[in-house]
């Protein structure tokens, strides 16, 4: 097999194998939960996603692997996990969470989703045995990401159905009142 055909089996096997795992084990359980308590424990995952640095770290990737990947890929993962920060940190004000949690959303899957282009843009594939410690992002990490990102959108979905989220919509009003809409 080639290093490509293994990356790129492994990638799909990686979001194969998260989406049996999410569908089982995670998403009944936070689909049971407040949007906003659920939406709060996938930020807890995606404020790790500081670890995407690690990309730029010299001497973690091989000399041949692109850094018009590996340079946005640690930056953008970078700004993912400071709004997820964000959003924990501004739990009880409800207008500036769900501001947070859908700017690490938007941000997280737009990171995620430019960074398969420039993977294949680039022959990040090819190379992928130059990742060393970092080949475990793409291939493990990087789909249950993909995954919570979808979970949350379909969260925030359901917290801003009219008549759904009573309580915030009063705090939304609240938030109105005060001039910060």
């Amino acid at each position: 097999m080639t290093p490509r055909l293994i990356f790129l089996s492994q990638l799909v096997l990686g979001y194969a194998a998260w989406l049996l795992f999410f569908r089982t084990y995670l998403w009944p359980r936070l689909r049971a939960m407040d949007a906003a308590a659920a939406v709060r424990a996938i930020a807890a995952l995606h404020s790790f996603r500081f670890f995407g640095l690690v990309f730029i770290m010299p001497g973690l990737v091989g000399p041949t692997v692109p850094s018009s990947f590996t340079v946005p890929a640690a930056w953008g993962d970078l700004a993912a996990s400071a709004m997820a920060m964000m959003a924990l940190m501004t739990f009880r004000v409800r207008p500036l969470f769900w501001l947070f949690v859908a700017g690490f959303n938007v941000v997280g899957a737009a990171d995620l989703l430019t960074n398969y282009y420039r993977a294949t843009q680039f022959g990040l594939p090819e190379v992928s045995g130059q990742l060393g410690l970092t080949y475990a992002i793409p291939i493990l990490y990087v789909p249950i990401l993909m995954i919570t990102h979808v979970a949350a959108l379909v969260l925030l979905m359901r917290a801003w159905k009219p008549g759904v989220n009573r309580a915030f919509a009063r705090k939304l009003t609240t938030f109105e009142r005060i001039g910060m809409s």
